[in-house]
């Protein structure tokens, strides 16, 4: 019994070694006449274009830098046009989010990140990150009164700016998505 399986994995090697081997290029094959790309036309054929992936989970904040919530969903024609942009408003971790879809043109793409100011009213030292970290502060030695600069990402922004208050987006329709 074991020389029948013995004998069936030598044969099935065999033969899968030979498919193996028949599609091994040589110097000659297909590859040596296919030109390469040039690497130059395709990468930057398309800078200053954003990705869809960075865009969805953008912060979205009001003209007064008060938070809204955050990008959900891209809508898009049948031409792959952006029509509409899906804002999840309240919740936490997507529990109790109310979204709402609005026209793509009310929405402002901004590079620059938001600058906020202390409760005291003067500017703050540090500005937002764009991983959604802390300020930078100095706790210890001379105090740093300029920001290290952060430099803009050309493939996405940095947040989205929506005219509208937290309550007015939270009292428009309930986007859904339905098969209807």
């Amino acid at each position: 019994m074991l020389a029948k399986y013995m004998t069936a994995g030598l044969v099935s090697s065999a033969l899968l070694a030979t498919v193996a081997f028949a599609q091994t290029p040589t110097a000659t094959g297909d590859r040596a006449n296919m030109a390469p790309a040039a690497a130059s036309d395709t990468s930057s054929s398309f800078q200053g274009n954003w990705r869809a992936s960075k865009v969805v989970g953008l912060n979205v904040y009001n003209d007064s830098n008060e938070s809204l919530g955050s990008i959900n969903d891209l809508l898009t024609d049948k031409s792959g046009n952006i029509k509409a942009v899906v804002i999840g408003v309240g919740g936490f971790l997507g529990v109790g989010e109310h979204l709402v879809a609005v026209p793509f043109d009310k929405v402002k793409f901004v590079s620059e990140p938001v600058a906020y100011t202390s409760a005291s009213g003067a500017a703050d030292v540090g500005t937002r990150r764009p991983n959604g970290g802390a300020p930078a502060t100095t706790t210890t030695g001379a105090a740093n009164t300029t920001p290290p600069a952060v430099k803009p990402n050309p493939w996405y922004p940095d947040h989205a700016v929506y005219n509208a208050t937290k309550d007015e987006l939270k009292a428009m329709p309930e986007f859904k998505y339905t098969t209807n």
